[in-house]
């Protein structure tokens, strides 16, 4: 049996897809590419796909994770293009590689999240950043399946940041822009949190809805404060033909 781990994404208008949603598209799709699939046991197989950590409905993503199981072996790139070529714009399928090491999900302890604020002066920004980095923890509530949660949304956030607008987005009218990177906890700190934390410590409250873009996720790197690319042991075994070296690498790499 062959595993094939992929990378999608979700933008424009299909952020607003449900993991549900993506779930039938990408099923549908493999029934397009007629991708030799593996299926569950059972009264109602089912084809065995396992999706890792997936963003909230609403917000976009470059880098959302998942793996299927294939009965007969398919080249990964040639997979990647059937696939795409089947998916809505907006879900692309934008990498793919031979499982050779285990552990995808163990690899995905962090994010990369992008906030675009609109109607929010950059130094308004800079000045709620500030207060919030200065914070020793900052507590949000959240609406949970058992009733109102507080927790502190300060320890999750590694680095938080503004960054100027890029050249290619409209600058007529005030707008900022965060950068964070986000360990992944229980319980789960989003980017909403970090807002609702900004509000909490500086009053800050964007007239309109954050655009929040998931820029990347991976193992997170104490040492460089860096995510990097949970794919890469896979490529490296294929490369050396050796998934000991690369899950050895793995393991090092700071959680």
């Amino acid at each position: 049996m062959q595993r094939i781990r992929l990378r999608y994404t979700k933008r424009g208008r299909l952020r607003f897809t449900s993991h549900r949603d993506f779930q039938r598209a990408f099923e549908r799709a493999l029934r397009r590419a007629e991708v030799p699939m593996a299926y569950s046991a059972g009264f109602t197989p089912h084809p065995k796909v396992s999706y890792a950590n997936a963003a909230p409905t609403g917000t976009g993503s470059e880098a959302e994770y998942l793996e299927i199981a294939l009965t007969a072996e398919r080249d990964p790139g040639q997979l990647r293009e059937l696939l795409d070529e089947s998916m809505p714009v907006g879900l692309d399928i934008v990498d793919a590689v031979e499982a050779r090491t285990s552990g995808l999900a163990d690899r995905l302890t962090a994010s990369v999240w992008e906030l675009r604020l609109d109607g929010v002066a950059p130094e308004d920004a800079e000045r709620a950043v500030a207060a919030f980095n200065a914070a020793e923890s900052v507590e949000v509530q959240r609406m949970a399946k058992n009733g109102m949660r507080t927790f502190d949304a300060r320890s999750a956030v590694a680095h938080l940041e503004t960054i100027s607008p890029q050249a290619d987005r409209p600058t007529d009218q005030a707008c900022a822009i965060l950068r964070l990177v986000v360990r992944h906890v229980t319980p789960a700190v989003r980017p909403d949190d970090v807002l609702s934390g900004l509000r909490a410590v500086a009053d800050l409250a964007p007239p309109v809805a954050a655009a929040v873009t998931r820029l990347a996720q991976g193992l997170f790197d104490e040492e460089t404060g860096t995510v990097t690319d949970p794919l890469a042991p896979d490529r490296e075994a294929a490369v050396t033909g050796n998934a000991t070296v690369a899950e050895a690498a793995a393991a090092k790499a700071p959680a």
